[in-house]
């Protein structure tokens, strides 16, 4: 028997919270209808839960990456501590890293150190960037376009 569990990726502005634009303070933070159902769902079907994010604000001078940390602990705290590990690429978009999507840098990083299934997990984007850096590193994407995330995901969850 494998060992290796499986996972749901959700990138975060889009998908987690509305794409508003550089989120990083809390009060700016609008969610997504159905995240808490949907991770609870996720949870309850034996998934890791976690938020594969670009964050080019950093890159652009907008924010520094102490906020991201700290948006990020507060969403996590806001969601009752259900998301396993966040994972955010700090760059622009003219960067070479390995990170930034749609290449599977944070992806490839979050299975190696959590012992992830790419072949068992999901990916949720709500772009082709991210459903790109999920196949690279062998996961699954599906596009989402709105709405409510828990009825949404309840077509995949297995």
């Amino acid at each position: 028997m494998d060992p290796r569990v499986p996972a749901l990726f959700l990138d975060r502005d889009g998908v987690l919270i509305e794409d508003a634009g550089y989120v990083y303070r809390p009060e700016d933070v609008i969610w997504i209808p159905g995240v808490e159902q949907a991770l609870r769902a996720w949870r309850k079907a034996g998934f890791r839960i976690i938020v594969a994010t670009n964050q080019s604000g950093v890159a652009r001078g907008f924010f520094d990456e102490a906020a991201v940390l700290r948006l990020h602990a507060w969403i996590n705290q806001q969601l009752g501590s259900a998301i396993d590990a966040f994972y955010f690429c700090p760059h622009g978009p003219d960067s070479d890293c390995d990170c930034r999507k749609p290449r599977p840098g944070m992806f490839l990083q979050a299975i190696a150190e959590h012992n992830l299934d790419p072949a068992r997990s999901l990916a949720v984007g709500d772009s082709a960037r991210d459903l790109e850096a999920a196949a690279g590193a062998g996961v699954r994407g599906v596009l989402y376009r709105g709405g409510n995330l828990a009825e949404f995901l309840k077509a995949y969850l297995p």
